[in-house]
């Protein structure tokens, strides 16, 4: 179970972040630097050179990003240099958990295949929905899950196309600038 003793104290420690699929199958499981909090959440940092890993797959980041994990059910990452030039990408998801099951502290999280992206000169949208139904009948997501997840999903592509903060572009190049992330150019995170 999370709790607050199980978040990083310092800025620059190292966390791990592991995402799950519905209801606890291995996904993607990463490293990164918790940068801070502030009231959207918790900030984690991962320059260029940062490996994501996922059974099967692996790759690592030629880009900066910082990813958001709000008290919320979502984990917003902003990028700069991003090859396909995705500013925006936000994974639906449960709210985040820390644990203190491994030897750093681990973010934990189940993503609901539902993403809001936005990438330069393209309006936001909303990717993945034809997944998302296939694996509410496949997984049996409960229907309090479906209907979070879709407002959810609804309500974060506005604030995306409002650029209401931490989507106002200001918010994510400030957690970008730490410790040399974004030294690129922080135009990326505003998907223009």
């Amino acid at each position: 179970m999370s709790s607050p003793d199980d978040r990083p104290s310092v800025p620059g420690d190292l966390v791990r972040v592991r995402a799950m699929k519905w209801p606890e199958q291995p996904h993607w499981e990463f490293d990164g630097r918790w940068l801070g909090s502030d009231e959207h959440g918790d900030w984690i940092g991962f320059p260029a050179g940062t490996r994501f890993d996922r059974p099967g797959h692996g790759f690592i980041a030629t880009w900066d990003s910082v990813t958001l994990f709000p008290r919320e059910g979502w984990a917003a990452t902003f990028c700069t240099g991003h090859p396909l030039g995705v500013g925006i990408y936000v994974d639906i998801a449960t709210v985040s958990e820390w644990r203190a099951d491994a030897s750093v502290p681990t973010l934990s999280y189940v993503d609901l295949d539902l993403d809001v992206v936005e990438r330069a000169g393209a309006p936001a949208f909303i990717e993945d929905e034809d997944e998302f139904a296939e694996h509410a009948v496949e997984f049996g997501y409960p229907p309090e899950v479906v209907a979070r997840a879709r407002a959810d999903a609804d309500a974060v592509l506005r604030a995306v196309q409002r650029r209401d903060a931490p989507f106002d572009g200001a918010t994510s190049a400030a957690w970008l600038e730490r410790d040399g992330l974004g030294a690129q150019g922080s135009s990326g995170n505003r998907g223009v």
